[in-house]
C-alpha cells in the first residue's frame, strides 16, 4: 500500500531524490531536508477538498512512502507500548545492526489551518521561530514530548542497551508548514 502510494505521487526523479533523501536521515537523524521536500513537493498532490479529511494519519502516512525501508528496519505503524502506540518505530532488523544508522521513533501532530487562524499563503511566508512559537504547534510540539519519553521508557525496557534511539516529533500544520524536534537531545 505504501510503496503504491509512493508511486502514484511522485516522479521517477522525486522517488530517487527521496531515497537520498531517506538515507542521509536514517544516518543522521536530520528529518529537515525530508521536511522541506514535503513542503515543498509532496503536499502540493493535496487538493483543499483534502484539508477536510486530513489529520495525523495523512500525515503519517506521507512520511511513512518516503522513509518506508524494510530491509533496514521492521517497521511499525501503531506499534504497542503498554497501552498507548506509537505512531510510528522503525527499529533496526538484528542483522542490520552494524550498519550506521539509528533507530526511530516519530509522533506526527496535525494542525488544521482553520485552527491557527491562517491561510497557507500565510504559513508559508513565516518564519520557523515564528511558527515554532504559535500556541497550537507549541502545545503540539510538547504533547508530542511527553508520548515519546514515555515509549521511549518502555522500548528501552524491551531492547535494553542495543537501541540506538532517536525520538522525534512532528507538527504539521495545514499541508503547508512542518515542524519537527529530536527529543531528549
Amino acid at each position: 500500500y505504501v510503496e503504491r502510494l509512493f508511486e502514484m505521487h511522485l516522479t521517477k526523479s522525486e522517488r530517487e531524490q527521496t531515497g537520498k533523501l531517506a538515507q542521509q536521515f536514517f544516518q543522521t537523524g536530520d528529518l529537515q531536508a525530508i521536511c522541506d521536500f514535503m513542503e515543498q513537493h509532496y503536499f502540493k498532490v493535496f487538493d483543499n477538498r483534502d484539508y477536510k479529511l486530513a489529520n495525523e494519519l495523512t500525515i503519517k502516512t506521507a512520511f511513512l512512502t518516503i522513509l518506508f525501508n524494510d530491509v533496514l528496519y521492521v517497521m511499525d505503524s501503531e506499534f504497542s507500548t503498554g497501552r498507548r502506540y506509537v505512531d510510528l518505530s522503525m527499529i533496526i532488523r538484528p542483522e542490520r545492526r552494524k550498519f550506521p544508522i539509528f533507530d526511530f521513533i516519530l509522533e506526527f501532530k496535525y494542525i488544521s489551518l482553520s485552527e491557527v487562524n491562517l491561510s497557507g499563503e500565510e504559513l508559508k511566508d513565516m518564519s520557523i521561530d515564528k511558527l515554532n512559537n504559535l500556541a497550537l504547534v507549541k502545545k503540539n510540539t510538547a504533547d508530542a514530548k511527553k508520548q515519546l519519553l514515555s515509549y521511549n521508557a518502555s522500548l528501552q525496557n524491551k531492547y535494553g542497551d542495543e537501541l540506538k534511539l532517536k525520538l522525534i516529533s512532528v507538527v504539521a500544520v495545514g499541508f503547508d508548514r512542518l515542524v519537527w524536534e529530536i527529543v531528549g537531545e
